[in-house]
């Protein structure tokens, strides 16, 4: 059994037999170092008769590659999520990777020697974890774009150029003219802020080709086998584009895991935290805002459109907005917990139809 505390550089390992001393070794974090880490351990469970090999790492943005090295070697890895191993205020503040390998340990240990779970996540499948390179590759563009554009309306106010009238409100191409123009030698704007304005608008029109060359990537990953029958599932609810169907596919990856819609909130942060204590009342606090945060951009995105669209959707935000119209925002949450099972349903039904996950995953992707 290990803990492993991982980093960039370096991989800090605590192992133990059963319920032995624990022993603690530093191994480099490249493919050689991590080699060596995995021949040490076999020969560490040859030496106790072939033990099972049982370790655990928590996730990190080193992603799953260490989980597919280790597994691949016939050991048995979990990946633990961090916010759900219980620490205390003193090992928070005095922490340190040999504290983080010997805590992993331990849970390990529980849950091999006594049968305690583990705070696991799921480890997506290859090929899922590559499509999201596209998907996760198109948000980032569109984040960065509305940070640009941000900037661009900070440096006109700062500088004390009023947007004319006539222009509207939006980045219309008028508008975006207009900017422009605001480059020139008849520009109101002082010379450092023409040339800091001339790379803002340079930089947005970098990145407006970016996305335009990612949207054409996700549509063409859409068509796939994999994702071409549940993204026309889910482009049939009202305020569901085809970006949002594939960043809840490839987010969320197999539905089937899912047992339930209580399951679906939990998992996209979606359900209100809870806190109970004796004979007191159970108080329902804000949602936890835990798992994958573009799921709930795009659905707080689709969210607001069906709000405003949708005469079902409407009915139901008005309902719960209703009872207190100063917290309009449980209502939108409301919605976006209700349209996230709704598409769980869908798409689950869907992937089983195409067999995109299973058994036959291969040959539905190929």
């Amino acid at each position: 059994m290990g803990g492993l505390d991982v980093h960039d550089e370096s991989i800090l390992v605590m192992v133990a037999v059963g319920r032995g001393k624990a022993q603690t070794r530093s191994f480099r974090n490249h493919r050689a170092g991590r080699r060596a880490l995995l021949a040490w351990l076999g020969r560490l469970a040859a030496t106790a008769g072939g033990a099972r090999v049982v370790v655990a790492y928590e996730a990190s943005g080193q992603g799953f590659g260490l989980h597919d090295e280790v597994t691949a070697m016939g050991f048995e890895c979990h990946v633990l999520a961090p916010t759900r191993i219980a620490a205390s205020a003193q090992q928070r503040r005095r922490k340190t990777d040999e504290q983080d390998a010997g805590r992993i340990l331990d849970l390990v240990r529980a849950h091999v020697l006594a049968g305690n779970a583990l705070p696991t996540v799921w480890v997506p499948d290859r090929q899922t974890r590559d499509d999201r390179e596209i998907v996760r590759a198109r948000l980032d563009v569109s984040e960065k774009l509305t940070a640009l554009k941000a900037q661009v309306q900070t440096l006109r106010k700062r500088n004390g150029l009023g947007r004319p009238a006539r222009l509207g409100r939006g980045w219309t191409g008028s508008y975006r003219a207009w900017l422009r123009a605001q480059m020139g030698p008849y520009s109101s704007l002082a010379p450092g802020a023409r040339v800091a304005l001339g790379t803002l608008l340079r930089q947005m029109e970098v990145l407006e080709a970016e996305r335009e060359a990612l949207d054409a990537e996700v549509a063409a990953l859409a068509q796939t086998r994999r994702y071409a029958h549940p993204v026309a599932e889910l482009q049939q609810f009202q305020g569901v584009g085809l970006l949002t169907a594939m960043v809840f596919l490839t987010e969320m990856g197999d539905l089937s895991r899912f047992a339930n819609r209580r399951q679906v909130g939990a998992f996209l942060g979606l359900a209100p935290s809870s806190h109970e204590s004796g004979a007191g009342d159970e108080h329902k606090g804000h949602i936890t805002h835990q798992g994958p945060w573009r799921v709930r951009r795009v659905l707080c995105q689709a969210a607001w459109s069906r709000v405003r669209t949708d005469p079902e959707a409407v009915r139901a935000y008005q309902r719960i907005a209703a009872r207190n119209p100063k917290h309009k925002k449980i209502a939108v949450v409301a919605s976006m917990r209700r349209l996230a099972v709704r598409l769980w349903h869908r798409g689950r039904q869907a992937q089983e139809q195409a067999g995109v996950f299973g058994p036959d995953a291969v040959s539905a992707v190929a």
